[in-house]
């Protein structure tokens, strides 16, 4: 197993002033409030979990991350006794047309063994879950250097996608 720090590539997103500016999209005024699903924050699920979360959705720079992952045969043969399950962080602070492009999703653990993970999926999760913890409960220092300021950075995973 391969786990590869989400914070550290955070810290590089957000050393990039473009890219600092893209993390809030989904909370600037040009994003269209006008009852059309066009952005993750436009649903239900992101309202409520603004609701239930204020102090969490203050601060709009906050991120939030889907989880996803699938196993693959890299060499594409049926008696292969090789699998591989990358696990991959999308950023949902994103404008849509940016999150899934490859520059923006982090491959944040890459499971390579004879056999699907299967129950011991909980194992090769928990260094992820632990960085996930400390970005939910005390959250990170970073540098934006699009707003030129320092502020503490929290993420929590927010959607899973899996077979």
């Amino acid at each position: 197993m391969w786990y590869l720090l989400v914070v550290d590539r955070l810290r590089s997103l957000f050393a990039n002033p473009d890219d600092a500016k893209l993390m809030s999209c989904h909370a600037s005024d040009e994003h269209k409030k006008n009852g059309k699903l066009r952005h993750p924050a436009d649903g239900k699920q992101w309202q409520d979990f603004n609701e239930n979360h204020q102090d969490f959705a203050s601060e709009r720079i906050n991120i939030r991350f889907a989880l996803s992952t699938d196993g693959i045969n890299p060499f594409a043969e049926r008696s292969s006794k090789h699998n591989t399950w990358p696990m991959i962080l999308t950023i949902y602070n994103l404008p849509p047309w940016l999150m899934q492009k490859q520059k923006y999703l982090l491959l944040t653990i890459l499971i390579s063994r004879p056999i699907q993970p299967r129950v011991d999926m909980d194992v090769f999760l928990e260094p992820l879950m632990e960085e996930m913890k400390m970005l939910w409960i005390q959250g990170v220092q970073m540098m934006d250097e699009y707003r030129k300021d320092s502020f503490t950075l929290r993420a929590i995973i927010f959607v899973m996608i899996n077979d």
